[in-house]
Order: C-alpha cells, then structure tokens, then sequence
C-alpha cells in the first residue's frame, strides 16, 4: 500500500506542481504516447536482450515486493526458532527418528506444524541438507559451515538479480529518452517552414522525450530497485538466522542456546523477546505432542 502512496504523490507533485505553474498539459498529453513508445519500448526490448526466459520472469515476479514488501514477518521469526529447536532436540534425543524429519520434510510433523516455513523450499533444505551433513560425522565441523555460508551467499546473490536489472534499466532511461528528444528534433527540422507556433509545440513535444526518460527513471524505476532490494535484504536475515542457529548446532552447544543464539541475532524490529520465544517453544511441544 505504501508503493502506491509513494506513486500518487510522484504523479501528483509532478504534474500538478506543472500545471500550477501555468503549464500547458496538453503538449504532454498529446507526445506522451509516442515518446513512451519509444522510450519504454526500447527500454523493455534492452531488458528482453540483457536476460533469459528465467531472469525475465524473476524480475517481473519480484516487482510485485515493492507492493507487498518482506515475505517474512516478525512471526515467522519466533516460529522459525521453534521449528530448529524441535529438530535439534530430536536430533541430540533420538538421532536415527531426526530421518523422518529431515528426509521427508512434506510428511513431518515438525515442519507441517509451520506451514508457511514448510512452503518455503529453500529453507527447508538449508535446514535438512545442514543437519544431513553434520550426521555424517564431518571431520570439522566448519567444513559443513562454509558450505552453508557459500550456498547463502550463492542464494542471496541471485536474489538481487531483479534490483540489479531494474537499477540497469533506470540507468539506461535518461539516455532513450534523449534518444527520443533527438528524434523529435528531426522531425521538427523537417518542418522548419512553418511557423513560430507550430514549431514550439513540436520542440516542446520533443522535449518530453527527455522529461519522460528521466521521469521514469528517477521516479519509478530507480526507486522500484531500490525497494526490491531493501526487501530481499530484509528477507536474507531469515536465512541468515538458519545459519546462526545451524552453526551453533555443529558447535554441539544445547538446542535452547542455539535457539538463542538466533534470536540474539534476530534482526531488532523481528526479534521475539525472550518470554515470548520461551512460550511458543512450550506451545509448540505441546501441539506435536498431542
């Protein structure tokens, strides 16, 4: 809701900043669809070119966050913390019954008591393929910590391929809309037996070229970069507290320290307080017990 907001007030400011300065709208009006085409066709078709089928259909997908904004919340958090503790305790309880869990997650009680987490197909397999890996008795146990640092970091920089395509893209903006003006100038030179008023309204119309090239980028898709990213960034500390809580599990420290341990390095706006988190843990036993 926040994204539209910040859309009206652009378009508001903007256009009506215009008009009450005595400008005349029409001109724009009557240039804005060829000038878009232009400069937004030409836009889309380098975004076309610069990406394959897979990283079209990501971006696309991922504008939808300016909107919606992170896909986790602060409740996601406590009950992520809950589901690692039931595992690991399995896992130091009953090691050969943590199998059940980890090899077929879909049927696991632990997970499906989550169902969002469960949906998640990347956190489910941080989760299972990390405790699968330190079940076979790793030699060192920050060779299972570097490989769950690389496929993070693998992760999260593709994550960031749709701000990194829309930030090209609003680069790239100001200069087809310069290539739209140059356009309109030729035109106008082809014209330049007619008179004085006839002129103006075709330079002014080759001049929204310009206004619309940077308009778009620094109204819209700069900023829709740089919210997708914010977003994704916001998002990664879910997965990083995966890695908080699974590291110190390889450690062999008690399930409820590594529990704190993730939440000490929750994020502060999403972090449960200790009585809560406490409390969801009993609420949780109690449930998969039942």
């Amino acid at each position: 809701m926040i994204g539209l907001v910040g859309i009206v007030i652009v378009f508001v400011m903007v256009f009506g900043g215009y008009t009450i300065a005595g400008g005349k709208i029409g001109i724009i009006l009557h240039s804005m669809p060829y000038e878009m085409m232009m400069i937004a066709g030409a836009a889309l078709g380098a975004f076309v070119i610069s990406n394959d089928t897979s990283g079209i259909k990501h971006t696309l997908r991922d504008i939808s966050k300016v909107f919606k904004g992170p896909h986790w919340k602060t409740k996601d958090y406590e009950n992520l913390l809950c589901l690692m503790f039931q595992l690991l305790h399995v896992s130091r309880t009953n090691p050969v019954g943590l199998d059940e869990h980890i090899e077929d997650p879909g049927a696991s009680k632990i997970f499906q008591a989550f169902p969002k987490i469960a949906k998640d197909a990347e956190a489910v397999a941080l989760i299972c393929d990390t405790l699968r890996s330190a079940s076979m008795n790793y030699d060192d146990p920050h060779q299972v910590e570097e490989v769950l640092n690389k496929r993070i970091e693998a992760n999260y920089e593709h994550a960031q391929h749709s701000a990194h395509t829309l930030q090209t893209m609003a680069d790239g903006l100001p200069a087809l809309g310069i290539v739209a003006a140059v356009l309109g100038v030729i035109k106008t030179m082809a014209a330049i037996d007619q008179p004085p008023e006839i002129l103006g309204k075709m330079i002014g119309g080759a001049l929204v070229g310009t206004f619309l090239g940077v308009f778009l980028a620094y109204g819209f898709v700069g900023p829709f970069a740089a919210r997708v990213k914010a977003v994704i960034d916001e998002d990664q500390h879910f997965y990083n507290l995966i890695r908080e809580v699974m590291v110190a599990a390889l450690h062999e420290h008690a399930p409820n320290i590594c529990v704190e341990v993730g939440r000490q390095n929750t994020p502060s706006s999403m972090r449960p307080s200790y009585d809560s988190l406490e409390s969801a843990i009993r609420e949780s036993k109690q449930s998969l017990a039942a």
